[in-house]
């Protein structure tokens, strides 16, 4: 294994330069700060010095630890100060003309076994490599911000990097602390490439009204993660946002699963940004405790219990969510049996988790029908006992449950469903109908599109569950959450909307169609 790097500059001393020279002061190397920017630089390296000095405090860090790591950082005068570096980190604004010029000077100024690392988040390492004399000394080196705190690295090879370079950056990032991942060359590499459903699925959504911002942004907070599509893309700018899908739509030659949003362009072109314009998705203000305030906390969870229903509740399907159902159901009470325990009784309410339902309708019973494959309108019956309804698993991991109506719905089967998911301690939401509604239309698109960086080589089903979980802080993985939903519940969703709307973005991934067929997980792909 490659020794790391003990002499490093970090080239920009803005929030991620600053950042990324604190990790390395850190971690025990000598470290220049470099800014063409004076005040820039200034502040940067201070900016840096105050974070080792909040470690120390937060007890991160051993207070003579962080004064010596301060004594590590230091300001360049120029670029020729790195003549003795081992590892010089560029981490310039996302322009391929500066980028080259910057690689150009740094060429002329250091050794020749000085590895260039650049911090690109948008740009493909190997574009950014042709500005230098050595290519092959060029390698991607991506931190997740704030960098102090992220504690993931992906280690990105261009067509030309060299293994020597590889191998010095991976062992760097291991010695700040930082778990490393390695993807391959291309839009977003791997963790930002993954993501790109999770807010290009909710405009989707928001243009076709399936939901509002504020619900579907709840439906997903509701699922674990830490905030919601719109809420996200208000914190990043929607300007920002725009720019990168446009970025990925035209690196990739136009794919349909990263055709940008034209409710983001609108947003953009009014001025509405998001949070550094005060208005975006969302209008911000704020607080007497100067915190910003966006929206309503959510509500706490409904208490579990036995819900005003009398009667056999039947749960039919055998996928891993009717499993879960039942064993909710009866522990809030309730009895509970599938279709072939049932015989002849008519029970209370029929709920049918199949992913392909036969036309069997109990007459006298409330139906609550699964919407993946088939919406609604595609499974109810005519005498308006019907609502649809949509889950991912695990159980025991979400707090929301969403449900659908048709114009025919009744009262009865609208109370009846609410308050059975009531009982099991969920909260329930009511959108619009289509396959897999909110929460399953998005996750199952992201599993989807992790499983075609699988395909491709972007990157292992290992470093894609850590990439997503260590770097934007998911529930969980979307290998891992693919075998918890199961795979043929996944495909059953993306199979309806392909359906549904006969678009490419649509398209099941050839690798998990392969791991459906086969019957293998996708956390053992490799």
């Amino acid at each position: 294994m490659s020794d790391a790097a003990r002499r490093i500059a970090v080239v920009g001393a803005g929030t991620m330069g600053s950042g990324i020279a604190q990790l390395a002061a850190r971690c025990g190397a000598d470290t220049l700060v470099w800014d063409p920017d004076g005040d820039a630089l200034e502040r940067g390296v201070q900016r840096a010095r105050d974070g080792l000095a909040r470690e120390a405090t937060r007890g991160r860090l051993d207070p003579e630890e962080a004064e010596q790591a301060k004594q590590r950082l230091a300001a360049a005068a120029s670029l020729e100060a790195f003549a003795d570096r081992d590892l010089v980190i560029e981490a310039a604004p996302e322009r391929l003309a500066l980028k080259h010029a910057l690689l150009e000077q740094l060429c002329a100024a250091v050794g020749e076994e000085c590895v260039l690392a650049t911090n690109t988040s948008s740009l493909p390492v190997t574009a950014v490599a042709a500005g230098a004399s050595h290519p092959e000394r060029v390698v991607g080196m991506h931190f997740f911000n704030p960098a102090p705190v992220m504690r993931l690295v992906e280690v990105i090879a261009g067509v030309r990097t060299g293994q020597p370079a590889l191998a010095l950056v991976s062992a760097t990032g291991e010695a700040m602390g930082r778990t490393v991942i390695r993807a391959s060359d291309g839009p977003g590499f791997l963790v930002n490439r993954c993501n790109r459903p999770y807010g290009l699925e909710g405009l989707r959504l928001l243009g076709e009204r399936l939901a509002d911002v504020e619900t579907i942004d709840r439906i997903c907070r509701g699922a674990g993660f830490p905030m919601g599509p719109f809420e996200l893309m208000d914190l990043v700018g929607i300007d920002t946002g725009l720019q990168v899908s446009e970025s990925f739509y035209e690196q990739s030659y136009g794919e349909p699963r990263w055709r940008p949003s034209p409710i983001a362009a609108r947003y953009a072109a009014a001025g509405l940004l998001g949070r550094k314009s005060a208005r975006g998705y969302y209008t911000y203000t704020k607080g007497d405790d100067g915190r910003l305030r966006w929206r309503e906390e959510d509500p706490p969870l409904p208490q579990a219990g036995p819900p005003d229903l009398e009667g056999l509740v039947v749960i039919d399907g055998e996928i891993p969510l009717a499993d879960e159902l039942r064993a909710a159901a009866r522990n809030a009470g309730l009895e509970v049996r599938d279709s072939r325990q049932n015989g002849r009784e008519l029970p209370a309410l029929w709920i049918d988790c199949s992913l392909d339902p036969e036309p069997y309708e109990p007459r006298g019973a409330t139906r609550l029908l699964l919407c993946a494959r088939r919406s609604l309108a595609d499974q109810q019956g005519p005498d308006g006992a019907s609502v649809g309804f949509h889950a991912l698993g695990p159980w025991d991991a979400g707090t929301v449950v969403e449900l659908t109506r048709g114009p025919g719905s009744s009262p009865l089967a609208v109370q009846r469903a609410e308050r059975f998911f009531a009982a099991l301690g969920r909260h329930t939401v009511w959108v619009a109908d289509a396959p897999g509604l909110v929460l399953g239309r998005i996750v199952c698109q992201l599993i989807n599109e992790a499983a075609f960086a699988f395909g491709e080589g972007v990157g292992s089903a290992s470093d894609i569950d850590l990439g997503m979980t260590l770097g934007l802080a998911h529930p969980r993985g979307p290998m891992a959450w693919g075998d918890a939903i199961g795979l043929g519940h996944v495909r059953a969703v993306l199979a309806g909307l392909w359906e549904t709307y006969h678009e490419e973005r649509y398209r099941t991934a050839p690798a998990l169609a392969a791991a459906v067929r086969d019957g293998v997980r996708l956390q053992d792909l490799g």
